[in-house]
């Protein structure tokens, strides 16, 4: 089977979130699991990607795209990685930015991608059996696939998978440009339109053959009202074609018995450094060393739909408690402030660290004793995943992936992976966090909850697995 995804990110070459996550990880795990399976990933030439990638690149051809009126520059770039081809479209005109998004002609820019996207399969003869396209900035290509290229019988064949990775951002754009920007007749405008405006989400939704998303829960509250940014009508109307497939983590990066960020290395067979993890990062932060006070982290951009203003509503009455909490991350300026107040408040029980720092974040996965993750929404969420694999007892609400990795804690049958509320409440988020610092009193059956925690499978195995099943199952 050939595969072809293409994305607007992907690690390690160009990054800014869980997109680049997956498309660095899924195409490999296809490709280690199924020898068979032809991988490749066909992504954008930033001026960001380094030296060391563009050192390995080979030109495979240049050529001309047509977009609209326009005709531009097109030269294919290719390197092998980890058992999967990476092929990269230049153009500096679109993609010599200091940002990957945010940029006035973004809707230009990846139209223009995604035509490259298919032109790509002329010039390299690789016509996959599946083209997978990832968000709104490619959405394009599965619309050009199912419309303009479909009358070339070598297309024909093409089937097209859909991921949406997070709904808020659909590639929303009013209808005037529909031909002098994304080059599609009126024919199209019953296809792409949605409330008015030209929606490459919508488009791609109605033309794929089948549409994922990043966990089966989300993939049901995208049909509903409440989750889904305008869309669910859409979402409701071809929810036979629409499944949830949980993303993993990289269980080799993320493994605390060989991470070389850790002050002593540790594993569900031998925990024992863990404690020394703990110290360390008490000690690096100016929290006070007390290897008997539960330690309660939280590590994600600042933003409301993590869940924040739950936390600034409660925050102070549970540090009455015998507790210290460590916030890492970076993002919405009051609550910056508001948690560099707090932390000036409570010197040694709580820091606050406004910085993004990988290697600083694995260290306070392996330290914490408890990991906080309250988000109103959260399509798949990956912190949970790591800090499970550190050791750090998930408390998060059920919400998209959050909902299906994390499971409550069963006194009665001694099960569960973590801590869980339903309701978007301050109060019982607060009740929850406080079972889980009782519980930790408790260090037998604390220690039998951290170490199944640790042992549960959040590798990308069983995601690449789930994908070929439906890769095999898409209809001719």
């Amino acid at each position: 089977m050939k595969i072809l995804f293409a994305g607007s990110e992907a690690l390690p070459f160009a990054s800014t979130g869980g997109l680049g996550d997956v498309l660095g990880s899924l195409p490999s795990a296809i490709a280690h699991a199924f020898p068979y399976a032809d991988v490749r990933v066909v992504l954008p030439l930033y001026s960001s990607i380094s030296h060391e990638y563009r050192s390995e690149m080979t030109l495979i051809t240049e050529t001309q795209v047509r977009l609209s009126w326009r005709v531009q520059y097109c030269g294919i770039y290719s390197l092998l990685r980890d058992g999967v081809t990476y092929y990269f479209i230049d153009n500096e005109y679109y993609f010599k930015r200091p940002t990957l998004y945010g940029n006035y002609d973004d809707g230009e820019r990846f139209a223009f991608f995604s035509r490259a996207v298919l032109e790509l399969m002329d010039r390299t003869g690789f016509f996959p059996d599946i083209l997978h396209a990832n968000d709104w900035q490619t959405a394009a290509s599965v619309i050009y696939l199912k419309s303009i290229y479909s009358a070339d019988a070598r297309y024909r064949p093409v089937r097209a998978v859909y991921t949406i990775h997070n709904i808020e951002y659909q590639g929303i754009y009013g209808m005037d440009i529909l031909g002098d920007v994304f080059g599609l007749g009126p024919n199209m405008r019953g296809v792409i339109e949605y409330d008015g405006n030209i929606n490459l989400t919508k488009g791609a939704i109605v033309c794929a053959d089948a549409v994922t998303t990043v966990s089966p829960q989300y993939a049901r509250e995208l049909q509903t009202e409440y989750y889904s940014h305008g869309l669910y009508h859409i979402l409701r109307l071809y929810r036979e074609k629409l499944f949830g497939i949980i993303n993993g983590i990289d269980t080799t990066y993320y493994n605390p018995e060989t991470d070389p960020a850790l002050p002593k290395n540790y594993s569900a067979n031998d925990p024992s450094g863990k404690a020394v993890c703990k110290e360390h990062i008490q000690r690096l932060t100016g929290l006070a060393v007390c290897p008997n006070t539960p330690l309660v982290a939280m590590i994600s951009r600042l933003a409301e739909h993590k869940g924040f203003d739950l936390v600034t509503c409660v925050i102070e009455e549970f540090l009455k408690d015998d507790v210290q909490f460590i916030l890492l991350g970076t993002g919405d300026k009051a609550l910056e402030d508001y948690f560099s107040s707090l932390a000036a408040r409570y010197p040694g029980k709580v820091t606050v660290l406004l910085q993004f720092n990988k290697e600083l974040s694995k260290q306070i996965y392996a330290g914490a004793d408890i990991f906080l993750m309250p988000s109103k929404s959260e399509p798949c969420g990956l912190s949970q995943m790591i800090a499970s694999r550190y050791g750090a007892i998930p408390v998060v609400r059920e919400t998209g992936g959050l909902y299906d990795t994390i499971k409550p804690y069963n006194p009665e049958n001694d099960s569960g992976n973590g801590f869980t509320f339903a309701n978007y409440n301050a109060h019982d988020m607060l009740y929850v966090l406080r079972q889980a610092t009782a519980l930790y009193r408790d260090k037998d059956k604390f220690t039998k909850l951290m170490l199944r925690a640790m042992k549960c499978d959040f590798s990308w195995d069983s995601s690449a697995k789930q994908y070929m099943e439906l890769y095999k199952n898409l209809p001719q």
